[in-house]
């Protein structure tokens, strides 16, 4: 396992486990001592070193140790991203990509058992009521909003078994408000990937949060439901659209923006602050601010919600270290997974459905043609 030097000597310690981790592929048995033996810690704490006095203790790391790390990740060694009995399920693979197709739980699964291990994950999933995939076990047509909410908690609960706990989580989420009134009459081309029959927020509501022009607040809601579950938000980024679409409305202000959340694990985790910074007169960087106005993507590919490469920039930039690993769980048309080939870093990308896995394959052996011209 790649294992970058910084100075202290509770490395060489760990540099011994995490040699015998590399000999055996198999996560079941890995080997960290006393670490694992209480059988209390996750999995992704039983490689890694977890931000809790008790623990740190536990571990003989200090908090200054731990910071030193966390400016040196250690990243996931190639033999476990090649390795078979991950690329046996894959989609596509090639020397830094991997395409899953299937349910989002039941694939981190599998990167669980293979021992992956992913410094940032960076994703947008669907937006409650707002798109219609077509395909079984899809995400974001949940009758209330509530229990959209806690299918998104489950998914990032799992991505927390395979984030390294020197790594960050970044989720893109817009919002909605409730109809109540009914499937909409006639057809507003503008809104028509949207208008595709009758949405969870068109029906009656409860009377409570799910009212006729209430704004349901799901950003939010998702974030203090991510606290709940220990996780750290440190930054809720807004998105605003400089173009965004027209809202038919005439009562209220068009809506213009989305959030891009950013969760850490832990006190000390990676951030290349000077990889994205505002620099100054003086030389220094700037961190940058919570407000990005970036352009929503053209398109362009069958995906009708995809990213723009700018709105991803910031997270994998920041918070992927060299060699690293970005992961998306909800990866759509592959943007995450080509910014992150086209600057150096390897990826994950997972999909429910095939026609968009087939979309991201398209796109990265255009990229590779290109670079190989």
């Amino acid at each position: 396992m790649t294992i970058n030097k910084c100075g202290v000597g509770l490395l060489k310690t760990f540099d011994k486990k995490m040699r015998a981790r590399n000999n055996d592929t198999g996560a079941d048995t890995l080997i960290n001592g006393a670490v694992a033996a209480d059988g209390l810690v996750s999995y992704a704490e039983k490689w890694s070193l977890h931000p809790g006095e008790a623990l740190r203790n536990k571990r003989g790391i200090s908090a200054k140790e731990q910071q030193a790390l966390a400016k040196r990740p250690i990243v996931l060694a190639q033999d476990i991203f090649e390795s078979s009995a991950l690329r046996s399920k894959a989609f596509y693979t090639d020397a830094d990509c991997l395409i899953f197709c299937g349910e989002v739980r039941d694939v981190l699964g599998w990167l669980r058992d293979a021992g992956v291990f992913v410094d940032c994950i960076v994703t947008s999933p669907p937006f409650y009521g707002q798109r219609d995939y077509g395909v079984a076990a899809q995400i974001g047509l949940e009758p209330h909003p509530n229990e959209y909410i806690k299918k998104l908690i489950d998914v990032f609960c799992d991505t927390r078994e395979v984030l390294n706990t020197t790594g960050s989580l970044w989720v893109n989420i817009g919002d909605t408000y409730w109809n109540g009134r009914g499937q909409a009459k006639g057809q507003d081309a503008k809104q028509l990937a949207r208008r595709f029959g009758l949405r969870p927020q068109d029906r009656r509501g409860d009377g409570k949060l799910c009212k006729n022009k209430q704004l349901l607040l799901i950003p939010h809601r998702f974030a203090i439901a991510m606290q709940d579950k220990d996780w750290i938000v440190r930054n809720d980024n807004v998105w605003v659209k400089p173009n965004p679409i027209p809202d038919q409305v005439a009562d209220r202000s068009s809506m213009s923006k989305e959030y891009v959340f950013h969760f850490v694990t832990q006190r000390f985790y990676y951030y290349n602050r000077v990889a994205i910074g505002r620099k100054t007169s003086r030389g220094t960087y700037m961190p940058p601010t919570d407000t990005w106005e970036v352009p929503m993507s053209k398109g362009g590919t069958l995906h009708r919600a995809s990213f723009s490469e700018d709105l991803v920039r910031i997270p994998i930039l920041a918070t992927t270290p060299p060699n690293g690993i970005v992961l998306d769980p909800f990866a759509g048309s592959g943007t995450s997974l080509l910014f992150a080939k086209r600057n150096g870093f390897r990826s994950i990308g997972i999909d429910i459905k095939e026609e968009y896995c087939e979309v991201m394959r398209s796109s990265l052996d255009v990229l590779t043609r290109t670079r190989e011209l």
